[in-house]
């Protein structure tokens, strides 16, 4: 458990650098440009193989039992995140009407993981996700970076959704193989 909480701590300690943009500025003048995306990127992969291990070794610690039909909220939650996520990278009015897909996608994966897991190290690793998500949301706001996407052809919506739905049925498929979880777990 000390793993993932350090894990977390890592990777979302290193994203919330950019919603302190004075001191992101003044490391970025520093060290430069190309080193500050470098340290960022290892900073980030090392946090984020902390979580993956941490996860993987944290004990089983109930919370609460989450009802069976949480399950399907969650199934569809995270095939809204998966749309949200596409359109992070393709253009689309998804993309445009979301403003910040990539949040709006962690706090969808994030809230149906909590819905559908009642264990401590799921508390942890979700709910700090969907905390993140959160104050990173209301931080861009209160920076005022908002991105101005123009319209874009409906093509490109069916596009996002099109890949979104084959990224999820990959992801349902091989769900156990993946993160050794089965999808829809018999309690």
């Amino acid at each position: 458990m000390v793993l993932l909480i350090a894990g977390l701590l890592v990777f979302l300690g290193v994203h919330l650098l950019p919603t302190f943009p004075t001191k992101r500025e003044a490391l970025i003048g520093r060290i430069g440009t190309l080193p500050y995306k470098g340290l960022f990127a290892l900073v980030s992969l090392a946090g984020f193989m902390m979580i993956i291990y941490g996860k993987a070794q944290a004990p089983y610690v109930a919370i609460w039992e989450p009802p069976m039909f949480l399950r399907h909220i969650t199934m569809l939650l995270v095939l809204l995140a998966f749309i949200a996520l596409v359109a992070t990278y393709v253009p689309s009015n998804i993309k445009r009407i979301l403003k910040h897909p990539m949040l709006v996608a962690i706090k969808l994966w994030a809230l149906g993981h909590l819905l559908a897991n009642g264990d401590l190290a799921s508390l942890c690793l979700f709910g700090g996700f969907l905390a993140f998500a959160i104050y990173d949301r209301i931080s861009v706001k209160r920076r005022g970076v908002m991105p101005a996407i123009q319209h874009r052809p409906v093509y490109m919506d069916a596009l996002v959704v099109i890949i979104a739905l084959a990224a999820y049925g990959g992801v349902v498929m091989h769900h156990y193989q993946l993160f050794g979880v089965p999808v829809m777990a018999i309690s």
